[in-house]
This record gives structure tokens, sequence and C-alpha cells, in this order.
């Protein structure tokens, strides 16, 4: 890099100089570091003007990091994740592209700033979410993905990553590096017959294209694949696939081979298993789309017969005593029939919430053998464990395929082979 084209930040290292990027310096002012990539960094920066942060991704195109055809790559993939960004501007749950600025050396994306980070180290601090909590998000993220699919643009790179959250831990979608348009009766050309994306989160279809030569190719059903991953990561903390080998993994994928069997899906119900269960499938045509996936009970409200229910069936009887009250009184029929449904609603969640206590006062026996044999089984020692496991190597969770948070969730001892041969050897 020619000392030219960098000046040194005393605190995080180099920046574009000022004389090169001037368009850039006189909106921006560039701070501290928010992550790295290998030919991009990620930074604060505020506007002058308005004194708002943002988010501002450094490219780099120097060509001093890699070849030039590597170069040309990399800026083509640029211009086409500012189309594709232009073309996605104004939903809420998809990052937004404020500005951008290009020189000789670098090209600056100015994003909007999410100070909640990714929901990766989001997931990593809490370790699992409730099913209310992956509900709000996974609607988010669906509601994104419907937005995208409708532009006839597939992402092909979902992951908790490539989500941030916003001061409210409202979804944004980023990271559109790898998105590309496709065409709903048509697969043709050369981006969707193309390897790229997570190895965790690749759909079968993406693999088979590098696989076999006569591969069909592949669609938009490759998120509605990486949503599911992420819906089952979200749930128990852990992605359905991995393995320390990568090929094992790869071929579980292929296989569509997961299980809902460790101890943390005892707590969750079927209905969110069921929604994973119709996105994590093989053949793409037989997963569910987009909108069919936004319509599965999972995200359907339902309704309390015991609110609604007996409100429809004895209306005329409330009418009726309504109005005779009415004759008598000063307040209103509509009044009247408030004061009678906020009676209702506050017997609803006296009875809720004395049966909430109760349990929580009253919890079911745990057994000494239990906690010697199987303290994982329970759920108080379990979340213990975890919360225990995260917070000491949490650090560690990397987004290496060799650092995968699934390691953390390996409880079970593996047989030593060595040790039972030598024990078995001595008692013969």
């Amino acid at each position: 890099m020619t000392q030219d084209t960098l000046i040194e930040d005393s605190v995080d290292g180099d920046l574009p100089s000022r004389l090169h990027a001037k368009e850039f310096y006189a909106k921006y002012e560039p701070r501290e570091i928010l992550g790295k990539g290998v030919s991009s960094t990620v930074r604060k920066c505020f506007e002058k003007k308005t004194g708002t942060e943002y988010a501002v991704k450094i490219i780099d195109i120097s060509g001093e990091k890699g070849e030039t055809y590597q170069v040309a790559q990399v800026k083509k993939d640029t211009y086409r994740e500012i189309n594709i960004l232009r073309m996605c501007a104004g939903h809420d749950n998809i990052i937004e592209l404020h500005d951008w600025f290009e020189t000789p050396t670098f090209i600056f994306l100015v994003f909007e700033l999410c100070k909640k980070g990714e929901l990766f180290d989001y997931l990593t601090e809490v370790v699992s979410l409730s099913e209310k909590r992956t509900r709000i998000i996974m609607r988010q993220l669906l509601e994104a993905v419907l937005f995208v699919h409708d532009k006839g643009i597939v992402h092909r790179d979902l992951k908790p990553e490539n989500i941030l959250l916003d001061d409210n831990l409202n979804v944004k979608v980023s990271d559109f590096g790898f998105a590309t348009t496709v065409t709903d009766h048509e697969l043709t050309g050369k981006e969707v017959f193309s390897l790229c994306g997570t190895p965790g989160y690749l759909a079968p279809e993406v693999l088979a294209v590098s696989m076999y030569d006569n591969a069909p190719g592949y669609g938009k059903e490759v998120d509605m694949w990486a949503c599911g991953v992420i819906m089952y990561t979200l749930l128990c903390g852990s992605p359905p696939f991995w393995h320390r080998k990568q090929m094992l993994m790869l071929r579980a994928i292929m296989q569509g081979n997961y299980s809902f069997g460790s101890p943390e899906w005892d707590d969750i119900s079927d209905v969110p298993k069921d929604l994973i269960s119709k996105l994590l499938v093989v053949e793409p045509s037989n997963r569910l789309n987009i909108k069919e996936c936004l319509a599965h009970p999972f995200f359907v409200r339902e309704v309390s017969y015991r609110v609604l229910g007996p409100q429809k069936k004895f209306y005329a009887r409330r009418v009726f005593r309504v109005s005779i009250a009415s004759r008598y009184t000063r307040v209103s029929p509509t009044k009247s029939w408030l004061l009678q449904w906020l009676y209702g609603a506050a017997i609803i969640c006296a009875r809720f919430f004395y049966r909430l206590h109760f349990f929580y006062t009253n919890p079911l026996p745990i057994s000494s053998d239990v906690i010697k044999t199987n303290p994982y089984s329970v759920k108080l020692f379990r979340k213990l464990i975890d919360g225990c496991a995260f917070g000491m190597y949490g650090h560690w969770v990397k987004r290496g395929d060799n650092q995968n948070r699934a390691a953390l969730f390996e409880h079970v001892l593996r047989d030593d082979w060595k040790t039972t041969v030598l024990s078995a050897n001595a008692q013969t």
C-alpha cells in the first residue's frame, strides 16, 4: 500500500488518505473500527452536517492485497450489491444504504448504524431464544425475505452474522454481497449455478451444483432453507447441521439429516418444530415458500376461546343486561360493556398469575439420581450449564467452521476406546 493512499490512525490502524477521498471526508468523519474482512473494513462514522452516526464499509480496490482479477471481481460484486440495495430500499427490516463514494483505490458504502450489532453476537450472549422472541425475529426476517423475493432477488447468504439489530432489537438484513437476481420460470446463467454462501447454511441444491454436472441449478428456495437453519439455531442455540469434519456435515445437509432429539427441544412446542421440518426439506419444490411460511400457525395469533367465544355466544344476553342497566343508570351501554370486558379480563389475568406463581413456588421434585446421571435433562440446570459455558467461552465462538457454537453443546461423553480395551484386557 503506498503512503499517499493511506494515513495512519493512531488508535485503529490505517485510514484512506484525506487527499484521495476528499468527497467522503467532506461529509463524514470516520471513527473506531467495528469489523474487518479480507478486503474491507467497517467503521463507525458521523455525518458532519447532521451529527448522525452511520457505519461505513471501506472496500480496498487498490490491488495491493490481491491480484488484478480479484480486484475486478470485488468491484463487480460491490456494484451489484449497490444496485440490489437500491432495489430493496425502503423496507424497515433491510439495511439502508445511505450514501456511497468511489475513488481509484477505495469504495465507501455508508449504511445506517445498528448499535446492537449482529444477531450472532446477541445469540451468543443469551444462548437461545424463547418461542415468542423467535416468532418476532423470524417474522421480521421473513417479511424482509418476502420483499426481496418479490423483487426477483435471492440473498444466498442468510445467517445470524448477516442479520443486524437496531436499538429496539428489530431485524435488519444486511450483506447482499452474494445476492443476485433470478426469474420465476427460468433459471439460466452463471449466477444460479455457482457455489456461494456459508457451509452450515447451504441448501442441498446449492451443494448439488458443485457435485453433479447435470444439476438443475437453484432459486429462491435456498433462502427458505437458510431461514429454517436460523430458526432452529435461535430456538435451541445450536445449528441443525454441524460436525467437526466438514464433509460429514455437508453429507448431513444433502440427506436432510437433523433431529429434535437434544434436551433443548423438550421445552419447545410442536408448532415451531413443524415449521422447521417444512423448511428443511431436501427437495426444493416440497419446501414451504415465503408466503406459505408466513401463513403457518406459528405466526398466526391464536384467538382465545375463553375471551372471544363466550362473548359471541352470549352477546344477546349481554345486550339485554346492558339495556336494562342503562335504563336505571347514567352509564352508557358502550361504557358498561367495556367495564364488563375489563372485569372478565382481570379475572383471567388473576387466575393466570396465580397458577404461574403456584408452579414457580411449587416445582416438581428432582431426584438425586437425575442430578448425578443426567443434570442436563433438567431445564433449570441446563440453562445454568449453558449460561456458564457461553459466559466462559463466548469469546471463543467465532465465525469459522472450526469454532462453531455447536461445539459448546457437545455435552455427551465420547467413548474412550483405548481405556475400554485396556480395562477389558485387564479383566481377562
